[in-house]
């Protein structure tokens, strides 16, 4: 019988331990009140030792603190690496055969939105539009298809009026395209052609300058990406069943501050360059950018839940003391006096863990450091 509450005892130690190993980036918030109960675990024992009593009979003076037992739900996380930045580098190069010199460039971090200018070739501005269809045939009166819709959607974004949104060049499509053009400081042609813009998705930022002002246009210009920061995560696919779209989660700044994140992105599992496994791709986007501060590409960790318990009582974990040969206990509050309630831990989360046993229940007053 011993040998089995032995193993009990053991096993709720290192579930102690394990959950210590995790929450490691926290442990120095903890020590302090842990001090505080080893101390008080200290006077139970001696005043044990001396009376011989148990400890749920030992009358003690006060604690620094008291809470009170409540129900709630836990939710045990697995915390794993993540980096955080605009997300995924995408490259901008003039079109091939096109000549010319880059005499333009904007500057790194610069945001550039629809109707912006993207660079200069031989001084002609090459502008950013929206959309998913690269310019890649001439576009004049009589042509029709998606990419022709896609260039009035932009024109009529941009204000120029008297076009209707369909897949047809028209008359009107190459006058707009013209009043365009002009505003531009371009011939006036009424014609696009490859390479006249260049199409995203979305406005970009500009992470990195491949290019320089003088260099011929056959070469790489920049690198950009979105403008929204994201945080990126090679999980192990051990944890592939924590996340999936819409799956929330907290990332911990390199201060300490927590932001709320959501999965967005779910990719392919690659094999690690080491060969230790395989892992997954996964992008989380910050639900309040506002709250990443000046943070522009750091390391960050990231809180996936993994299980959640409803319903259970619980107590912090600063709540509890080692019982003298093992285990843990709670300290009683009543108007009588204290005593310790021996008690099985549960689940642990963050602050809070799970706790049972006889004479414990919602609404019991226990005792906590300050």
């Amino acid at each position: 019988m011993r040998a089995q509450t032995s193993a009990a005892e053991t096993e709720e130690d290192e579930a102690v331990r394990a959950h210590r190993r995790r929450r490691s980036r926290r442990v120095l918030v903890l020590l302090p009140a842990l001090v505080i109960t080893a101390a008080a675990v200290a006077v139970a024992t001696g005043l044990l030792s001396r009376h011989g009593t148990s400890p749920a009979s030992v009358a003690l003076t006060g604690p620094p603190a008291t809470i009170t037992v409540e129900k709630r739900t836990l939710t045990r996380t697995q915390r794993v690496d993540g980096d955080l930045g605009y997300g995924d580098l995408s490259a901008v190069q003039a079109p091939p055969g096109g000549g010319g010199m880059v005499t333009w460039l904007p500057d790194e971090g610069d945001v550039i939105k629809r109707g912006d200018t993207v660079y200069r070739l031989d001084q002609e501005k090459v502008p950013l539009l929206y959309g998913s269809i690269p310019l890649y045939r001439t576009l004049s009166v009589g042509s029709e298809g998606g990419d022709v819709r896609q260039l009035e959607r932009n024109l009529r974004a941009l204000g120029y009026t008297g076009v209707t949104v369909d897949d047809v060049y028209t008359s009107a499509t190459s006058v707009a395209v013209e009043r365009w053009q002009d505003d531009l400081g371009r011939s006036e042609t009424g014609v696009v052609r490859p390479g006249d813009a260049v199409v995203a998705s979305a406005a970009r930022r500009v992470a990195e300058l491949t290019g320089a002002p003088g260099a011929p246009a056959s070469r790489g210009l920049l690198k950009w990406t979105g403008t929204t920061r994201v945080v990126k995560v090679d999980l192990d696919t051990d944890y592939a069943d924590l996340v999936k779209p819409g799956t929330t989660a907290t990332v911990e700044l390199p201060d300490g501050t927590d932001v709320a994140a959501r999965v967005t992105d779910i990719g392919t599992p690659t094999s690690k360059e080491k060969g230790d496994g395989a892992t997954l791709p996964v992008q989380l986007t910050v639900t309040d950018q506002k709250k990443l501060g000046r943070y522009q590409v750091a390391k960050v960790e990231v809180d996936l839940a993994a299980e959640a318990r409803k319903g259970v009582l619980a107590v912090p974990i600063n709540a509890l003391v080692a019982r003298p040969g093992g285990g843990y206990a709670v300290m009683a509050v009543s108007a009588t006096g204290t005593g310790y309630l021996p008690v099985k831990t549960g689940m642990f989360t963050g602050s809070y863990v799970e706790v049972s046993g006889a004479g414990v229940a919602a609404g019991l007053t226990v005792g906590v450091p300050k």
